[in-house]
């Protein structure tokens, strides 16, 4: 009966120490109360990789994951492809990183899961083609960047020549 008693100890103490080390995220990403929340994060777990955060929508649906060289809230440092989710579980956005940068294939995503936006960062900024996408897969727009800044022709297609 001792042992039963003292493993439902530990598992209350357990949760509760859980609980207190959530951080609850207002619309804005700003720190605020549980009843005043729209995402949370539990404390990012340690790994080989680095720390592991996890970002939740406030129904328990995550809305972000990735590695981090560090666990202090907004000072992290995402390190490979980083992805977050809308609410209802299907990917958003996929992006990779280097050094907490983005550097590499960025990719957006419709609420349905259809691709809207892909291109690539380089040490942060826009670099190469970019393009855009109607819900049908077709091409929206497209154009280069190079250092982050718009170059050459950019094109346009508008949905009444399809």
């Amino acid at each position: 009966m001792k042992t039963s008693a003292l493993i439902l100890f530990l598992a209350v103490c357990s949760i509760s120490l859980s609980a207190q080390n959530t951080i609850w995220f207002d619309n804005n990403w700003k720190e605020t109360s549980e009843e005043n929340s729209v995402y949370y994060r539990l404390p990012p777990k340690k790994t080989t990789k680095g720390y592991l955060i996890v970002d939740y929508y406030k129904s328990g649906q995550i809305q972000m994951k990735g590695y981090s060289k560090v666990a202090t809230l907004n000072k992290e440092e995402f390190e490979g492809v980083v992805l977050y989710y809308h609410e209802n579980g299907k990917l958003f956005h996929e992006a990779s990183y280097k050094n907490g940068k983005l550097n590499g294939t960025r990719k957006v995503f419709y609420e349905s899961g259809e691709l809207e936006q892909q291109g690539r960062y380089k040490e942060g900024k826009r670099e190469g083609m970019w393009k855009t996408f109607l819900k049908n897969g077709k091409i929206k727009t497209k154009g280069r960047y190079r250092n982050g800044e718009k170059v050459g022709v950019w094109k346009t297609f508008y949905r009444n020549l399809y």
